[in-house]
């Protein structure tokens, strides 16, 4: 079976993923997350790893405080593989033990201890350098037509109409509010 490393270098912050073939995905069976390996028995000479977590074929995570190799529902307050969104609250989830065995597709490294040759070199991610003999070729400058701008459109304001009857009513019926006077006014001339 093919297993798949992704191995993170902590000191450029880039990940590499790489797959395997049978006879180097066999060092990986049964060992456990937090294990360290020698990175010589898979192509990775002068290098340590540590298994730092992975998945099965399935994209289950595996858990590193569940010692096993099979799959499990499991009630979960904290960890990988569990968000939790307010205090107290947990959640049943499928998880994968932290064992590695055929069913893990995917196996997540961290590098301790570099090797001779960086990891960009190793993937063929390297970039190469400029050269100093050449000089640099220049392009040719495109001319910039002039954008035209749009003319702006006189906006016609709509005639108003004459006033409506309703807003006359309204005004009548404020300057009668304004006539009366409040119940308390009355009291107070009542008793002069």
């Amino acid at each position: 079976m093919e297993l798949s490393i992704v191995i993170n270098d902590i000191k450029t912050g880039k990940s590499y993923a790489k797959k395997l073939n049978e006879t180097e995905s066999a060092n990986f069976f049964h060992k456990k997350i937090r294990d360290k390996l020698d990175g010589g028995k898979f192509g990775f000479k002068g290098y340590e790893f540590e298994i730092r977590g992975g998945s099965d074929k399935s994209g289950f995570p595996m858990r590193f405080d569940f010692d096993s190799s099979v799959r499990k529902k499991a009630l979960l307050s904290e960890g990988p593989g569990v968000k939790i969104s307010r205090k107290g609250m947990r959640k049943r989830k499928t998880i994968r033990g932290n064992t590695i065995s055929e069913d893990i597709a995917q196996v997540n490294l961290k590098v301790l201890k570099p090797g001779e040759k960086s990891l960009d070199s190793i993937f063929g991610k390297e970039e190469a350098a400029p050269k100093t003999d050449e000089k640099p070729k220049e392009e040719p400058k495109k001319e910039e037509k002039p954008v035209e701008k749009p003319k702006k459109e006189v906006k016609k304001e709509p005639e108003k109409k004459l006033e409506t009857p309703k807003k006359e009513k309204k005004e009548e019926v404020k300057e009668e509010k304004k006539e009366e006077p409040k119940p308390e006014e009355k009291a107070v001339e009542e008793k002069k």
